[in-house]
């Protein structure tokens, strides 16, 4: 279970949890604690430690119980020297301590509540280093005189004056260096984080390792990382400020190798980067962007998804305040079957916990709306130190111990049943919890009282054992795997962007927020308030208090509506009905009848991606005077077409491998072509403003339509509608009312529709359906747009400068766009986000693409083979001289023509 590796490796029964919440263990000492009988003098050896608010003696015998006096009991803490004996052997001095309680901790090595025992007491303990006798009594004055102060901001700022004092004492331990070698860059005071508690000392950064010694020397005397092994590294928040770092040596384990936070956040920077240096060899980090690709395109489960935004949104194993936080996808812990078909089974992802339930709904709107500013629906949060200690007691009992001031919580208020605390979670008047990772994990040791944990016996008689598990779960393994099943559902597959928009997305504030009734105590929010720049000190500890102890929002990772799964058998998925009617259109049935050879054809396209890196080219012509800027190929592949800025539409022929005829329709140049599907017809738009139609049997040109007042950049075609982009700044749509291209006839045009831009449009493209259309700007703007209304569906401005080329994936979902930024642009088609963002080293001119990987032409005429899920470039094949200008690609993906700059064009088969 990831959580235990968050705890710390030691067997010493001692340990951090034992002290209070945000107390500090500073040194330990060897002694004895003295008692005595009428009869003798009894010693305990053991080892006694200073800490800001306590002294705790942990004898070395685990028949002892740890013994623990809280500074604040303390009504005198003395240093007395005893007489030497008959034979003048000196005695040590001895520390007596006077105090109102004392708190007995794992009393026959069993975790168990604390035993209190008050009245007066009188505690002795001999010291092994005399020398050090008396100043370890005047440290624990001074911690005594802290503790005993009204305010509690003055008793903080005096005990970290005391921390600070001694950190600036003492440096880190140089002769810790694994090696002669070693250069120191950088030293500071930090604290270690650990669930519900931190560690103060030094961590040093040299050349070749991070060190951080605590300044205790607990757990161990110096944890070491070495550079070369730091796989991830993460700047956090803690206590909604920007001074935790995180580092992991592993890609895949939940929990880091250290947490370490800061005193100042320059200094956390200045680490960070320079760790970073030693990733350049490592993986990539990622964006939400980049894991919402992979996720939505099936290469990351939705459990794995979620803990990549759980790490993104500053959510750590480490800390209790901000644990990821994952969700109640069932509804149904009552059946003896679970029926993962049926949608009721499920819990609607699209509301959080508290508006799942109308009339509880209704009782805290009613409140909210006659609340003063600043305003929220829900008192309680759905992720906090209680909550994951609530799901966890049965495999962190001392950490539960730890923040409930040694006890447990009432034994029918702890987590007994799934059932009765989903239940609760809907019917509670301030239960809004959601769930944790652990609930889809694996390890079902935290539903099983495996430790034989005395939890207290329940109002009915009955003691507090393993969770009570729904009818359909055989036992607490079943579970989780069903549990795990339900998060990787269709429904939940489907719905789970919803959820996101909430936790992690753009329902997180604002009038969204309030919309979806998701409104938490501002406190909870990032940005909610400054405490540093509050003066009062007891004002802004207890607000610091607050923050920890309340629960934290996740960091707001998308601003934009979060886009859905592709799905299997998914069709009606979108938020908007025009995308919704125009996506819909995309099933494989729709698409061909014959689902048997669409199986094949489909199987052949995945082969020939999987091998593009073998592309070869197979020959080279130079056929044109200046630049190619259109390739079109007729349906048998004999006869290949292409358009150039010399003004000319030229014909080769493959068979023969040389170019039969030369058309010229005007002096200025041709920007693109395309063949309609008879094969006997090509379309080429030229910088004249004109659109020419080429009769392939006639020979000659058969129809010339003139429609825009500056040059046509590129044309479109889909069933009897041609799309044509010009810089005048307009897509206009024809109807072809009397088509018949394979005849001498000409055509009649009628205008159906100007699509108006603020910019010259540079590129324009349908999807396989044609019910999309995606154009793309001078200035930089991507617009998608519904055929069937000529409504604007998004509009994205994503480039800095021209877009070369822009194009659908093949199933609709995303749009991929390049442009004179040298950046290519992935565009979720649902939501209009930038979904994927990578900066080339040279500018991108032309590409085809599947949708994860792309092959594009490069200013330096290199083709370039991308794969977009880690935004790396996975193969550089030489092709021309120039910039490749131009790009076609046959239906299975298996033949490739290229154009460039150089006025060649090349042919390029697959070698699988």
């Amino acid at each position: 279970m990831a959580f235990f590796n968050t705890q710390e490796r030691t067997k010493e029964r001692f340990s951090l949890l034992l002290l209070d919440l945000e107390e500090y263990y500073f040194e330990q000492h060897t002694a004895y604690h003295v008692s005595s009988d009428s009869r003798k003098e009894k010693k305990i050896r053991g080892s006694f430690k200073v800490c800001s608010r306590s002294i705790i003696f942990d004898p070395d015998g685990l028949a002892q119980p740890i013994i623990k006096i809280p500074l604040r009991d303390c009504q005198k803490i003395e240093f007395v020297e005893k007489e030497s004996n008959p034979f003048n052997d000196p005695k040590p001095p001895v520390i007596t301590v006077s105090c109102k309680q004392v708190i007995f901790i794992k009393e026959s090595n069993v975790i168990a509540p604390h035993r209190n025992e008050r009245g007066s007491k009188n505690l002795t303990f001999e010291l092994d280093v005399w020398s050090k006798t008396e100043d370890v009594v005047q440290t624990l004055l001074q911690l005594h005189r802290a503790s005993c102060l009204d305010k509690l901001g003055d008793q903080t700022a005096m005990i970290a004056a005391n921390l600070q004092s001694r950190l600036a004492r003492s440096s880190f331990d140089k002769n810790c260096f694994q090696g002669v070698a070693e250069k120191s860059h950088m030293e500071c005071p930090v604290e270690m984080v650990m669930p519900l508690v931190s560690n103060p000392g030094h961590v040093c950064i040299t050349n070749e390792n991070l060190y951080f010694q605590p300044l205790n020397g607990h757990p161990l005397h110096v944890i070491q990382i070495k550079l070369n092994e730091v796989r991830r590294i993460y700047k956090r928040r803690r206590g909604l400020r920007p001074l935790g770092l995180e580092v992991f040596c592993s890609e895949n384990n939940l929990c880091s190798d250290i947490y370490l936070t800061f005193y100042n956040p320059a200094e956390r920077d200045e680490i960070y980067y320079y760790i970073a240096t030693f990733l350049e060899n490592h993986i990539k980090e990622h964006t939400a962007e980049s894991y919402m690709l992979q996720w939505q395109r099936g290469h990351l489960s939705n459990y794995e998804y979620l803990l990549h935004l759980n790490n993104l949104a500053d959510r750590s194993f480490n800390d209790l305040s901000q644990y990821p936080v994952f969700p109640w996808v069932l509804a149904d812990y009552t059946s003896t079957q679970l029926d993962l078909t049926n949608a009721a089974t499920f819990r609607d992802l699209s509301k959080p916990i508290g508006a799942l339930n109308q009339e509880r709904l209704d009782r805290l709107l009613a409140r909210y709306r006659g609340m003063p500013e600043p305003r929220f629906i829900y008192g309680s949060h759905y992720s906090s130190p209680g909550y994951v200690l609530f799901y966890l007691v049965r495999v962190a009992p001392e950490h539960m111990l730890c923040l409930q001031n040694g006890r447990y919580d009432h034994a029918d208020r702890m987590f007994n049943s799934v059932s009765e605390t989903w239940k609760n979670c809907l019917q509670g008047a301030t239960d809004f919890k959601e769930l944790i990772p652990e609930f889809y994990g694996n390890d079902s040791s935290f539903l099983e009282n495996r430790l034989n944990l005395d939890l207290g016996r329940k109002q009915n008689g009955t003691l507090v054992g393993d969770v009570l598990l729904p009818p359909w779960a055989s036992d607490a393994s079943d579970f989780l795997k069903k549990h795990k099943m339900a998060l990787e559902s269709q429904y939940v597959s489907e719905h789970l962007h919803e959820w996101i928009d909430l936790v992690f997305g753009f329902k997180q504030r604002g009038s969204e927020a309030v919309e979806a009734h998701n409104v938490f105590h501002p406190l909870t929010y990032e940005g909610g308030i400054d405490c540093d720049s509050i003066e009062d000190t007891d004002q802004r500890i207890a607000m610091l208090t607050q923050i920890l102890e309340f629960g934290q929002t996740p960091k707001q990772l998308f601003i934009g509506p979060h886009p859905q799964r592709i799905t299997p058998g998914v069709q009606n998925v979108t938020r908007s009905s025009s995308i919704n009617s125009a996506v819909g259109e995309l099933s494989p049935v729709s698409l061909c009848e014959d689902s048997s050879f669409e199986d094949l054809t489909e199987e052949s396209r995945k082969l020939a991606w999987a091998n593009m890196g073998n592309l070869k080219r197979i020959s080279s012509h130079k056929i044109h005077k200046e630049a190619v800027t259109g390739i079109a190929v007729t349906p048998d592949g004999a006869s290949i077409f292409s358009t150039s800025q010399d003004s000319t539409l030229k014909m080769f022929s493959k068979e023969l491998k040389e170019f039969q005829r030369s058309i010229s329709f005007s002096n200025m140049a041709l920007s693109s072509c395309l063949m309609l599907a008879d094969g006997k017809t090509v379309v080429c738009s030229s910088w004249d403003n004109n659109v020419y139609f080429y009769s392939i049997p006639y020979g000659r040109r058969q129809d010339t339509l003139m429609g825009h007042d500056d040059a046509v950049s590129e044309i479109s075609w889909f069933d009897d509608r041609l799309y044509t982009a010009s810089w005048d700044s307009t897509v206009k749509v024809w109807h072809c009312s009397s088509n018949n291209q394979s005849s001498h006839k000409r055509s009649r045009f009628e205008l159906l529709a100007e699509l108006e831009h603020d910019a010259g449009v540079n590129t324009v493209s349908l999807n396989a359906a044609g019910t999309l259309l995606v154009s793309g700007c001078k200035d930089g703007t991507i617009t998608i747009w519904d055929t069937s209304s000529y409504l604007t569906l998004q509009q994205v401005h994503c480039h800095d400068g021209t877009i070369h080329q822009s194009a659908f994936s093949p199933d609709s979902r995303h749009v991929l766009s390049v442009g004179d930024d040298s950046c290519m642009k992935v565009i979720d088609v649902q939501t209009g986000m930038v979904i994927s963002s990578v900066k080339a080293e040279e500018e991108q001119r032309c590409f085809c693409w599947d949708g994860s990987s792309v092959v594009s032409g490069g200013q330096s005429g290199n083709l370039l083979l991308w794969d977009l899920l880690s935004n790396t470039v996975i193969n550089r094949i030489p092709a021309h001289t120039g910039a490749v200008t131009a790009m076609w690609m046959n239906e299975l993906c298996s033949i490739v023509i290229t154009g460039g700059v150089d006025k060649q064009i090349m042919f390029w088969r697959l070698q699988i």
